[in-house]
Parts: structure tokens; sequence; C-alpha cells
């Protein structure tokens, strides 16, 4: 009975120790939890503008290879826009037609409102220019620009 009773004994002065245990062990939980949630609104981000850059990259072969399609014109900077330029509106022409979907398609690429396009040509050798808000990407509002010098 001596042994029942010391048991029992040592058995009330560790009530209590396992409910603290669990508690700290909850709270250690719950920060790896928000570190990690906070991981991935991060890497949510962060590929939200990779995808950007890659929609920037496909946009400027876009118009690279409309103007490949137009050598000469282009040569003669018929593709010629400015970043503030508005888009072409007498698409008559091949290449007025190539850059206004080419502006639309900046737009409606998953860049946004703000996106916009410039095309430099200096003989043969053209200068494109994307250039779009990122601030969905970054969380902040940062303009992005994607340069692509290609040879006609």
């Amino acid at each position: 009975m001596r042994i029942g009773s010391a048991n029992h004994l040592s058995y009330l002065h560790q009530s209590g120790v396992g409910l603290i245990e669990v508690l700290v062990a909850v709270l250690v939980l719950s920060i790896g939890l928000l570190g990690l949630a906070g991981l991935q609104l991060r890497t949510l981000r962060d590929n939200q503008s990779a995808l950007e850059r890659g929609v920037a990259v496909i946009e400027t072969q876009a118009i690279a290879d409309a103007m490949r399609a137009d050598r000469i014109n282009a040569s003669n900077g018929l593709f010629d826009i400015t970043l503030t330029d508005d888009k072409p509106t007498d698409l008559s022409t091949f290449a007025n037609a190539a850059l206004e979907a080419w502006r639309s398609n900046l737009v409606e690429g998953s860049l946004g409102d703000d996106a916009t396009g410039q095309v430099d040509c200096n003989g043969f050798l053209c200068t494109i220019i994307v250039q779009w808000d990122d601030s969905r990407g970054t969380g902040g509002s940062v303009t992005q620009q994607v340069s692509t010098q290609v040879q006609l």
C-alpha cells in the first residue's frame, strides 16, 4: 500500500505540466504556420512577377516576328513607336495593324492597363521595350522594363 500511495503523491505533483507543454507546443506550431503562410505569400508574388516578365519577353518576340515579316518598312521606321504614343488608329498598313495588336496584347496579356511598348529601329537593328507596372508581383508600385535588341 505504501508503494501505491507514493506513486499517487508523485502523480499529484506533476499535474498541469502536460497542459503547459501542450500550450507551448501550440504556440510554437502557430508561429511556424504563420511563417509558412508568409513564405507562401512571397512565393505567389514572385511567381506573378516571373509570369509578367515571361509575357513581356514573348511579346517582344511577337513584334520582332511581325517586323521581320515586313523588313523593308521596319528598317524605314514604319514600326517605330514610343512608350507614350497612343496605339495606331489607322489600321490600313500592316505596320499599324501589327502595332495596334501588339499594344492590345500587352494590356490583355497579364501585364495590366499600364503596359505599353516601344519600337525604335535604326536601319535593320531594332530595340524593343515592353514596360509595365509590376506592383502585383512586388507588392509596391514598381515600373519594370524588358528591352530586346534584334537584327531584322
